[in-house]
């Protein structure tokens, strides 16, 4: 189920090959658990909503719905090694895990506008919350793809980093003008 640490070549310490799959699934749950922690504490500690909008918490349930969503389809499903074809078979697959990418990167841009928008061109004294919503979105997010091949994860990793940069520019140039 999970190809991220097939590049780790570390043949005298631990043999990844049985483990792989539960060492993979501990660290997206440490993950995904530190992105609501970093957002629970954020509420705790702003619960006016003119400090924390309770609505930019939409883009961390939208992210766990992602999570669930990319978690739920095996590598075996996406290549059309499984046993079962399913509802759909490969084709449905692949398009459930797509929907899910979709889903994720876009709660990943969302909590972004939500930072850059919402706290940082606003010039708010307090950006704390903005923050914990990115983090939040970036943990669970990255909890996320640690299943699936690692060829792939690193391609969608780049794209993503580019495409980040490229609206983080943007954002950068609306809020402070030549």
């Amino acid at each position: 189920m999970s190809g991220f640490f097939d590049g780790l070549r570390c043949s005298e310490c631990i043999d990844w090959g049985e483990k792989r799959n539960t060492v993979a699934s501990v660290a997206a749950g440490v993950l995904f658990f530190t992105g609501w922690w970093i957002i629970i504490d954020a509420a705790v500690k702003y619960p006016l909503t003119e400090d924390l909008n309770h609505s930019y918490h939409t883009c961390g349930v939208i992210a766990t719905v992602a999570f669930l969503m990319i978690n739920a389809v095996s590598n075996g499903q996406v290549r059309g090694d499984s046993y079962s074809e399913g509802c759909m078979g490969q084709i449905g697959a692949r398009i459930w895990l797509f929907i899910g990418f979709m889903l994720a990167f876009g709660s990943l841009i969302a909590s972004m506008w939500i930072l850059f928008g919402g706290y940082v061109a606003k010039g708010s004294p307090v950006v704390y919350p903005g923050i914990a919503v990115f983090f939040q979105n970036a943990f669970i997010f990255f909890g996320g793809e640690l299943f699936g091949d690692p060829v792939i994860f690193t391609v969608i990793l780049i794209l993503r980093l580019v495409w980040v940069l490229i609206v983080v520019q943007g954002a950068c140039f609306q809020v402070w003008p030549d």
